[in-house]
């Protein structure tokens, strides 16, 4: 087996990709999967379902992830991308995570080849230009230096990452333990290590240990991650349904994305849709709720 080669993946999942574009998401698992459930507006939402993100530990890696992913997708929406097309976009992947240096020459649709680096530096010129005229903000401004930053030391010294990649600090972990214990990659303390990284329950999880004695960079405290479980954002319709579930808890039949479900005694249970993401706002319906002592009223006044 060819993965058995390779002894250490920058990625978890890019060896389970097959296909660039596709309906499933277990066999012939797709970068891109297809299925249409915007969970909002159908008539003016679609959705982008990018199944290709591996499971991040690393709070600067998350940031990075979706910070980067966001304006990428303003830039495509606006026409502003460079030609990078990937001539094997599958293999790519595969070749990436199998390349610790990050010097692999990937062949582009146009006959080019580039090091994954290389077209990162291009996507980040283009990306400065476009926040510069289109989107300048101080969250895009950030995630642009983090990005430029990171980048900067992927050319000279991919593990001096440890900090702020995943792969990095679970590499630097695994190989401590191999040093210390002269454990071959092939041992299953390893790969029980390798699991114990991402374990999310903070009394088990090796990433949680790192994090609690400084070795990686965190962006938040646990006290906002605390307040952030328990208070929805302001500005979404994550706001209405997380107020009304600690309102009136008694009486939710059911919440998703798009709707609360209201059992108000009634023989029938009321249904309120939420198909716009930019409405349930504090600013919209703060006052409502504060007038809705009871689920009933609230219905009554969504309904009049």
């Amino acid at each position: 087996d060819d993965r058995d080669r390779h002894r250490y993946q920058l990625s978890q999942r890019a060896d389970f990709f097959e296909a660039e574009v596709g309906l499933e998401t277990t066999l012939k698992r797709p970068i891109i999967n297809t299925r249409d459930e915007p969970h909002a507006d159908p008539d003016k939402y679609r959705r982008l379902h990018v199944i290709i993100g591996d499971a991040n530990m690393s709070e600067v890696a998350t940031y990075l992830k979706l910070g980067t992913t966001a304006i990428v997708l303003k830039m495509i929406e606006d026409e502003y991308l460079p030609d990078l097309t990937m001539a094997n976009p599958v293999a790519a992947l595969h070749e990436v995570s199998r390349d610790l240096s990050c010097t692999a020459q990937l062949r582009l649709a146009d006959g080019r080849r580039l090091k994954a680096v290389e077209i990162q530096w291009e996507y980040l010129e283009r990306a400065r230009k476009y926040v510069e005229q289109e989107d300048d903000t101080p969250d895009n401004r950030d995630v642009l230096q983090r990005w430029e930053n990171v980048l900067s030391a992927l050319e000279s010294d991919p593990l001096s990452l440890q900090r702020e990649l995943d792969w990095v600090a679970k590499y630097r972990l695994l190989e401590s333990y191999r040093e210390r214990d002269g454990l071959a990659w092939s041992d299953p303390k390893l790969r029980l290590i390798d699991l114990q990284y991402h374990d999310i329950r903070t009394d088990k999880g090796l990433y949680y240990r790192m994090a609690a004695t400084g070795k990686v960079d965190r962006l938040v405290s646990d006290q906002e991650i605390e307040q952030a479980v328990m208070e929805p954002p302001d500005d979404t319709r994550a706001y209405f349904r997380g107020r009304c579930i600690a309102r009136y808890p008694d009486a939710i039949a059911a919440a998703s994305w798009d709707s609360m479900i209201f059992d108000t005694g009634k023989e029938a249970l009321q249904r309120i849709p939420m198909r716009e993401p930019l409405r349930g706002t504090r600013e919209h319906v703060a006052g409502l709720l504060d007038r809705a002592p009871d689920a009933a009223s609230l219905v009554d006044l969504l309904q009049a």
